[in-house]
């Protein structure tokens, strides 16, 4: 379940044009997949263990109406293309590699974002810290290593709004069955 709503909510997610920049920028694949990897479980990680907290501190009726708000909010937002842009630091992200930079920005990009909003929520629904961060990191390898791999040539032939408007049922769907539980 971890992996394919995060495989689902990446594909066109700034995190993944993220990783086309790098990979157009810098064209090492394997440093820049080590770093989203890195950046990744550190990530997840943090959401995972946030959520099994919480998780475990509401119980009962509480704890199912926020799980379901969260994910009919982050169902409403798979529904709008992300953006990323570019900062000012182009020249440091050059002399610092492509793993440094990718390690980084990755980090600082999925802060906030929806798959680890999504990741906070799964491991608050399932009570499990492990599989769902393990889940939710191979999702997101899913989504973005090809996206290092084929670059933007894979960007233009993806339905991506086929794919936000799947990922928002795939939300909802876990929004429902939560308050329904």
């Amino acid at each position: 379940m971890s992996t394919g709503v995060v495989a689902l909510a990446e594909i066109g997610d700034k995190t993944q044009i993220l990783s086309l920049m790098l990979a157009a920028r810098f064209q090492r694949p394997w440093p820049i997949i080590a770093g989203i990897l890195c950046a990744t479980i550190a990530n997840h990680a943090a959401a995972g263990l946030a959520g099994t907290f919480f998780g475990g501190l509401l119980q009962g009726p509480w704890m199912r109406w926020i799980l379901a708000l969260s994910f009919f909010s982050v169902a409403v937002w798979a529904l709008f293309p992300d953006k990323f842009e570019e900062d000012e630091s182009n020249s440091r992200r050059d002399r610092t590699g492509a793993f440094a930079a990718t390690l980084v920005a990755f980090f600082l990009a999925e802060i906030g974002d929806k798959t680890q909003i999504a990741t906070i929520g799964l491991a608050a629904r399932f009570a499990v810290f492990l599989p769902v961060v393990a889940g939710t990191t191979l999702g997101m390898m899913l989504a973005n290593v090809p996206a290092v791999f084929l670059g933007d040539r894979l960007a233009g032939r993806l339905p991506l709004r086929a794919i936000r408007i799947t990922a928002a049922i795939v939300f909802v769907i876990l929004g429902v069955v939560t308050l329904f539980e």
